[in-house]
């Protein structure tokens, strides 16, 4: 076996090209079939926008060829619409790394095609006289919502290029045009947007692309959308979870599912390994993915999928930590620090802006704490210049997107900027939240 890896290496070792496996792909998968010269069927499996052309529609041609200029039908396996006719405007296939222009496309081919408005995936484009839908499956609804509102922080503005209602909402709006199983919705409030997506990864993808762009914009906890059934009974979104783990972790996994409604449905053995599926609460999801790397030393695989509605399973504790609130606005400083981080973990380093209001750490008790990161050491005729020296600060952990709104509790909001994610509460004043709470 070693001498057959060997041989493989120095065949393959002074190759200049991908030849060997273009030829491996030609030898092993067979070709696309379907009838070159039948009626055209092709199914859209994905969407793209441009300002240009609009919508794009993106497939494979299963039956027939397509052409430019082309009368079309647009048909629905699901029936939700009616089918209708339409005309393609431009052809798109892929050479290399580009897009080049084509005439005419056949069975197998992956094109890129335009003219067509309401394309949506899930669609067949089908020759006029042969109305033939290809079976496809339904997208899901949303099951996760989150608001986001226009930055109001003491440092909005300093780090963004767009920042207003009217910028935010464009591009909330225009996201719609390329991902179908996003929703939308007014608020209220010019400054507030409901955005529902399939989960809390879809919406933090539309974030991230959304602070790399330029966006500033501070968005909510994620939260899951109920429904009803004919009786009147609350339905809540459940997933099916499939954890891989080692078998000395199983104890903790087991433990934490059933404080978060988790239902266990199957377990096996994988080798040293263990392998289990829970039907669980989406609402159980938030907030785990952090606990179960640490309960698992690292070593666990989890994955989910929505599963269906079932009856409302009761509630789940939210967070069982509180946060690190900043006492005022200013910079952190070592000394400030210094006394912080013995009321519990912090989340930032020496030399970070903060204002008040700011979540700097995470308290091990279940209520917030105010601390002062800004606080400097009084100067003293007897103070040495080295008297700084013994401070040793614990390494800051440093939050993820994903950490910040698996952290985030129902009186906080993420703010997010192109260069910097802080977390803060709601209501900023100290003074304020205090009287609050006292009422």
């Amino acid at each position: 076996r070693r001498q057959r890896q060997m041989c493989i290496r120095d065949r393959y070792e002074t190759g200049t090209d991908l030849k060997p496996l273009f030829d491996t792909i030609i030898n092993y998968i067979e070709p696309p079939k379907g009838d070159e010269n039948g009626p055209l069927q092709m199914l859209i499996s994905s969407i793209d926008y441009n300002e240009y052309v609009g919508r794009i529609g993106i497939g494979r041609i299963e039956r027939g060829s397509i052409k430019v200029n082309q009368q079309v039908s647009v048909c629905d396996y699901t029936e939700t619409r009616q089918p209708y006719n339409s005309k393609i405007v431009s052809l798109l296939q892929i050479q290399g790394l580009n897009r080049v222009p084509v005439q005419e496309a056949t069975v197998g081919d992956i094109v890129w095609i335009s003219g067509i408005e309401n394309v949506t995936i899930g669609d067949t484009i089908c020759a006029v006289d042969c109305k033939e839908p290809i079976p496809f499956v339904k997208i899901s609804e949303p099951t996760v919502e989150m608001t986001f509102s226009v930055n109001d922080s003491p440092f909005a503005g300093k780090e963004g290029k767009f920042v207003t209602s009217r910028q935010l909402r464009d591009r909330l709006f225009k996201e719609l045009l390329r991902d179908v199983s996003l929703r939308v919705t007014e608020t209220e409030s010019t400054d507030s947007f409901r955005v529902a997506g399939r989960g809390e990864m879809h919406l933090s993808i539309l974030i991230e692309n959304m602070r790399r762009e330029g966006y500033e914009l501070a968005v909510s906890t994620p939260r899951v959308l109920f429904r009803e059934d004919e009786n009147g009974k609350k339905l809540e979104p459940i997933e099916r979870l499939v954890i891989d783990v080692p078998e000395d972790c199983v104890g903790s996994v087991m433990e934490k599912m059933g404080t978060r409604k988790g239902e266990l449905v199957e377990m096996h053995p994988q080798g040293s390994r263990m392998r289990i599926e829970f039907l669980i609460p989406a609402r159980g999801l938030f907030g785990y993915k952090s606990e179960f790397l640490t309960d698992t030393k690292g070593e666990g695989i989890m994955s989910h999928v929505f599963e269906g509605y079932q009856r409302y399973k009761g509630d789940i504790e939210r967070r069982n930590t509180g946060s690190l609130v900043s006492f005022e606005t200013g910079e952190a400083v070592t000394y400030g620090l210094y006394n912080a981080q013995e009321r519990g973990q912090l989340f930032i380093p020496a030399g970070t802006p903060v204002y008040e209001g700011m979540i700097v750490g995470a308290s091990p008790k279940t209520e917030d704490l105010v601390v002062n990161v800004c606080k400097r050491k009084h100067l003293t005729n007897t103070r040495a210049s080295g008297s700084d020296d013994a401070l040793r600060l614990v390494p800051p952990r440093i939050l993820s997107l994903e950490d910040c709104l698996e952290f985030l509790a129902d009186d906080e909001l993420l703010e997010v900027t192109p260069k910097s994610l802080r977390i803060r509460k709601r209501i900023l004043s100290n003074t304020t939240r205090a009287k609050n709470r006292n009422k």
